[in-house]
């Protein structure tokens, strides 16, 4: 009995392991993103053209928000950390700020480093333009809602994770927040990025 039990775990397992190698990246779109030219945290200006090249994750934040955004970005982190586990380097993390008002360069810098990331040169997170500018910026080129709140000092937002292509075409989303365990799925984030790299290398050669 203990022979059959261990050889139906076996043929689970085998299966399992070939669903996985068998996992090819399939985009659920193909949307051209709007150019865009916004400060940086560093004080730097970043430009849809200077992140073409490399693939990079996107999502909407803003300092002092009280209840999404610091599960989303210790989400982000944590795909960051696999994704450096993984020795995957060629990407890039982008959070546009929904409250530029008030989140300046230095707001940003400090919010970004209450999460210890592991690598914050691949963050870019983005202000420099008003509010409404935003508000249209997330509905028109990127399919998310921003919508400031006249009536406290919060702003509703996506909680979407974009994936964006080298070439600057947003490709695919993800649920970057849940109250669910494993609601957000990271690994697949992890495997999607790392194949859109491999595709982007095997077309260079």
């Amino acid at each position: 009995m203990k022979k059959k039990v261990g050889l139906v775990i076996a043929l689970m397992l085998t299966l399992v392991l070939s669903a996985c190698s068998n996992y090819k990246f399939k985009e659920d779109m193909n949307v051209e993103l709007a150019d865009f030219n916004h400060m940086s945290h560093r004080g730097e200006k970043v430009s849809l053209d200077d992140l073409k090249g490399k693939p990079w994750l996107g999502m909407y934040i803003f300092t002092n928000c009280n209840t999404v955004c610091f599960p989303m970005t210790e989400n982000m982190k944590e795909v960051q950390e696999r994704l450096i586990q993984k020795g995957i380097e060629d990407y890039n993390i982008v959070a546009f700020s929904v409250d530029p008002a008030n989140d300046t360069e230095e707001a940003l810098t400090n919010y970004l480093a209450r999460y210890e990331v592991p690598d914050d040169s691949k963050w870019h997170l983005l202000t420099g333009y008003d509010q409404k500018y935003i508000e249209q910026y997330a509905f028109k080129s990127t399919k998310q809602l921003v919508r400031d709140d006249p009536n406290s000092d919060q702003v509703t937002h996506s909680v979407t994770f974009f994936l964006v292509d080298e070439t600057g075409k947003m490709v695919k989303n993800y649920s970057g927040y849940s109250e669910e365990v494993d609601g957000v799925p990271i690994d697949l984030i992890v495997e999607d990025m790392g194949m859109l790299i491999d595709e982007r290398i095997k077309n260079k050669n």
